[in-house]
């Protein structure tokens, strides 16, 4: 899966960036990269190849750490759409009715379609700092 990547930075006193990437699924590959925006960020499909992510950050180190970030990102949601694609069935390598031993049953369903609930998650026990650049 090609994929072609315009970056556009603003002057050095301010952190902003425009990413446009080109591919053969962009929906798909969008959808991968939403996850891991942080706040500072927008993904969006801009047209029937292009996807585009706004960043933008109050130093240009920030924005430096950001683009890296995303840049590892994208590579994984190219990645992630490029097996989808190639898949037989669409969803993972192996093909409809396989008997592979890793294969799941044909009546599984998926965590993401039916989560279970896991109860409450608390961090209290941890300590988080605040990470400045």
């Amino acid at each position: 899966m090609p994929s072609e990547t315009d970056t556009e930075m603003a002057p050095a006193s301010h952190g902003r960036a425009t990413i446009r990437t080109h591919h053969d699924d962009p929906e798909l590959v969008a959808r991968a990269l939403r996850p891991d925006n942080t706040d500072e960020m927008e993904t969006v499909v801009a047209d029937e190849t292009t996807v585009v992510t706004r960043i933008e950050r109050e130093t240009t180190g920030g924005l430096h750490s950001t683009v890296d970030d995303y840049v590892v990102n994208l590579e994984v949601a190219v990645d992630v759409a490029r097996t989808v694609r190639d898949a037989p069935d669409g969803r993972d390598g192996n093909s409809a009715g396989t008997d592979a031993p890793d294969a799941p049953p044909a009546d599984a369903t998926e965590q993401y379609d039916d989560p279970a609930d896991t109860g409450t998650v608390s961090d209290a026990d941890t300590t988080t700092q605040e990470h400045n650049e």
